[in-house]
């Protein structure tokens, strides 16, 4: 098996545990980041009515971003997540790091997140 494939699969097997311990409910929706090489997209899901509740990425005609796969990005899309989820009634969530380590641009969108008045 080549490298970047099993990194792929190893990444879907640490999801799969992650997600048999996080799940969003109507009091404490769950925050599910993904991060491609070139974006960040991250959304409040309600996992009981199995709906999106605020969702942000790096996409976002709101931000406008002069590179989208740094740290700086990542932390922009964090603190507009926050912004949107307490628009809409959201103040504490369960963090779903999707198999991803928490470190670098994962890490940055999260303290951006709990910067801008999300709990975890």
């Amino acid at each position: 098996m080549d490298t970047a494939k099993h990194k792929q699969v190893r990444r879907a097997r640490r999801h799969i545990g992650i997600r048999k311990k996080v799940e969003g409910t109507g009091s404490r929706p769950r925050l599910c980041v993904y991060k491609s090489l070139a974006h960040m997209y991250a959304q409040v899901i309600d996992d009981l009515k199995g709906g999106t509740i605020a969702q942000a990425s790096t996409m976002d005609k709101d931000l406008k971003l002069p590179k989208t796969g740094n740290a700086q990005a990542a932390a922009a899309v964090g603190e507009l997540l926050a912004k949107r989820a307490i628009a809409k009634g959201v103040s504490a969530v369960a963090f779903d790091r999707a198999g991803f380590k928490y470190h670098g641009r994962v890490k940055a969108l999260a303290d951006a997140a709990r910067k801008a008045g999300l709990k975890f």
